[in-house]
């Protein structure tokens, strides 16, 4: 079917050696991903997606020198065209919720199963944001626990409906999920979601849930 398309180019940036070859070898199982290129560190990382321009970029968040969330904001002005997915151990809310803000495409665990990361590397390069199951709950939680600043003028671009939209994605509510909740086909759900990005400057479906959370619009006004 789609055999003859482009394989997927990802790039591995993380420091421990072991990690990158495990995964380097486990998607060379599958052909329709080719890893074109490690790093290291966050330096190293940085210059070699100037030059490979990967469509998926696997980022570790603790790296020695640069930090992962440093490095994912340098390639963001450098690659805007790359989904970034931080693969990490670490399971804080606030890390996430930084690593989101800062632009990442995804935020994944390194504990996930190889059917789970290879799902999420093909939403990420087609432009899907992709966060660990266990990881969402939390940043809902830590969101709602904050305080929040309402942005009226920018809440105020949304049509009734696209407030909807956006109290949905702050439930974490998928494309089906919304179109079901709504009773909208998930073609218009789509045109909805990519309205709110746009109106309210953001670049994921993760951050539009960030920023309903934070300004309360879930189960507010």
């Amino acid at each position: 079917m789609d055999n003859e398309a482009s394989p997927i180019s990802v790039l591995l940036v993380d420091d421990h050696t072991l990690f990158r070859s495990g995964i380097r070898s486990l998607l060379q199982r599958h052909p329709e991903f080719a890893v074109v290129g490690e790093a290291a560190d966050g330096f190293e990382g940085v210059k070699r997606a100037q030059q490979l321009k990967p469509q998926v970029i696997l980022l570790d968040l603790n790296m020695p020198g640069m930090s992962g969330v440093e490095t994912l904001q340098l390639l963001r002005q450098d690659c805007p065209d790359s989904a970034i997915v931080m693969l990490t151990v670490s399971e804080d809310a606030e890390d996430l919720s930084v690593a989101l803000k800062a632009g990442a495409s995804g935020y994944l665990l390194k504990n996930i199963d190889t059917d789970y990361l290879t799902r999420a590397i093909r939403r990420a390069a087609a432009g899907e944001t992709v966060v660990a199951e266990a990881m969402t709950a939390k940043l809902v939680a830590q969101l709602q626990s904050g305080a929040a600043t309402p942005v009226a003028s920018e809440l105020d671009k949304l049509t009734p409906r696209e407030r909807e939209i956006l109290d949905c994605l702050a439930c974490g509510e998928s494309n089906k999920g919304i179109a079901r909740t709504l009773d909208l086909a998930e073609s218009t759900v789509k045109i909805h979601v990519q309205n709110v990005l746009k109106k309210l400057k953001l670049s994921s479906r993760v951050q539009a849930a960030v920023y309903a959370v934070e300004h309360r619009m879930h189960g507010g006004s």
